[in-house]
């Protein structure tokens, strides 16, 4: 209930911001999402090709399991440039911020991640401009996930815009565990419990262990069936 009133307090407060901004605010967030769409098209397009080679060979299949893309919240936008001392402008938005389009790539297994990441930055029109491997090196809350900040064109129609766009790359596993722990950190009994977040973060690691344990049945069984033919 007070994360739901201090949303409405934070909307209130911006709804000025918004009305004076109205027509360059809304313009930047129409390049984000056609951005972000591009991004999602390009991990479609690759699932569609995955799924064409999954028919032809039977020992190939297909690592994408979901994608799903978001635009930050204008009270995330102005939260984020808050803790960093910067003003909430149009400018300020697109210059200091690189995550306000985002798309979540959810896999099977872990190296499907890698797999993945290097489909896409083979890519001509992608540019890399940040990557930030949590799987291989996790946060110390046990957050495991690969994070890339990416640059893509998008065609308007008298000119062609680049823009940012982050791309979280997670396993099944992975983002079941990021879920429920964004849901869970902001109860004030968690805050205060070293208990609860080492018992968090053994999760964490179990859920890494099965992903891992599993990867390594699934190539198992690969082999067996391989050998059989």
């Amino acid at each position: 209930m007070n994360q739901s009133k201090n949303g409405f307090e934070d909307f209130k407060k911006l709804k000025p911001w918004v009305e004076e901004n109205k027509e360059d605010y809304y313009e930047l967030m129409a390049y984000y999402k056609c951005a972000m769409m591009e991004v999602e098209t390009k991990f479609h397009v690759l699932s569609e090709e995955y799924s064409l080679l999954c028919e032809r060979d039977p020992f190939t299949r297909n690592p994408i399991e979901s994608v799903r893309g978001r635009i930050k919240t204008l009270d995330s936008i102005q939260e984020k440039l808050q803790r960093r001392g910067l003003e909430l402008t149009v400018e300020s938005i697109e210059r200091n911020l690189d995550d306000v389009a985002g798309v979540r790539v959810i896999c099977s297994f872990p190296s499907d991640v890698y797999r993945l990441r290097d489909a896409l930055l083979h890519q001509d029109d992608v540019i890399l401009v940040e990557e930030k491997d949590y799987l291989a090196k996790p946060k110390a809350n046990g957050y495991r996930s690969l994070h890339l900040i990416i640059a893509v064109p998008i065609f308007l129609h008298d000119h062609k815009k680049m823009m940012a766009v982050e791309i979280q790359f997670r396993t099944i596993g992975m983002d079941w565990w990021a879920q429920l722990e964004h849901i869970i950190k902001y109860k004030k009994d968690f805050q205060d419990s070293e208990e609860l977040r080492n018992r968090l973060l053994e999760c964490a690691r179990a859920s890494f262990r099965i992903d891992t344990e599993m990867e390594e049945i699934y190539n198992k069984s690969l082999d067996m069936r391989r050998a059989e033919n």
